[in-house]
């Protein structure tokens, strides 16, 4: 995964700032307000979900695979006045001395792992990383509108006065690996000259919605309940809806 390094997690914290929602924190607010023990957010970023979930008083730490996210992270901590345990890890290969109440992975960041094999061994982990009857919660969507080759531009300005344009092309969709390949150019600029540029590969996998259920099946999971656009029971409907898995162990 080529993704979310210097420039690129600057514009994830510029443009979701800690406070922005959409839906997704106060559905998991919602979801866990019964656990009492550990909660676990693999893929943290900028703590955008960790951590309005702390300042409600709940347990939770997270980890990520960039260390740019982490740094963010950090420093939103900081200034929210919280702590919380964050450290650099991925999803397959991740381990904790302890196991957790509840695991969960908002906003899709699952997708990010393209790779069938890595996928399941993610899942398996989490599933060993719960405590009996502990709870995965983890959020999929598909992409119906991908486009190859249609683009799009952004604009951000950061404290220093800096300008940052992204250019966001549909690259690839591959239909049997059921993938999209998305690409991201940023450039910042300053007076009027480029001062650094970044280019990042995005890729995201998508799912159909009894496939996923049947991989969580395949790990040992049980009482899987479904629900769309964080409203909890609510079966999908629609191509363009978030899908929220809920699992037991």
């Amino acid at each position: 995964m080529y993704t979310y390094h210097s420039i690129s997690a600057e514009v994830y914290n510029l443009d979701k700032p800690i406070g922005t929602s959409f839906g997704d924190v106060e559905y998991y607010s919602d979801r866990l307000q019964h656990v009492k023990g550990k909660i676990l957010e693999p893929a943290v970023g900028t703590g955008r979900i960790l951590i309005p979930l702390l300042e409600q008083g709940f347990a939770i730490e997270g980890f990520d695979l960039s260390e740019e996210m982490l740094d963010y992270c950090r420093g939103n901590l900081k200034k929210a006045q919280k702590e919380a345990t964050i450290y650099q890890a991925n999803m397959e290969t991740f381990q904790s001395n302890q196991l957790y109440e509840a695991i969960i992975i908002p906003t899709g960041t699952f997708l990010l792992i393209t790779d069938d094999v890595k996928a399941m061994t993610s899942l398996s982990n989490f599933y060993h990383h719960l405590e009996p009857n502990g709870r995965l919660i983890v959020d999929i969507f598909l992409q119906p509108d991908f486009h190859e080759g249609s683009s799009q531009y952004r604009t951000f300005t950061n404290k220093q006065d800096e300008l940052i344009t992204l250019q966001i092309t549909q690259s690839a969709i591959n239909y049997i690996e059921q993938t999209t390949t998305t690409h991201h150019r940023y450039d910042k600029w300053k007076e009027g000259k480029c001062i650094e540029s970044e280019f990042e590969i995005f890729t995201l996998k998508w799912y159909g919605i009894q496939e996923f259920k049947r991989l969580l099946m395949q790990i040992g999971f049980k009482d899987i309940v479904i629900s769309s656009d964080y409203c909890y029971k609510q079966y999908p409907t629609d191509r363009n809806q978030t899908i929220t898995f809920e699992a037991v162990k």
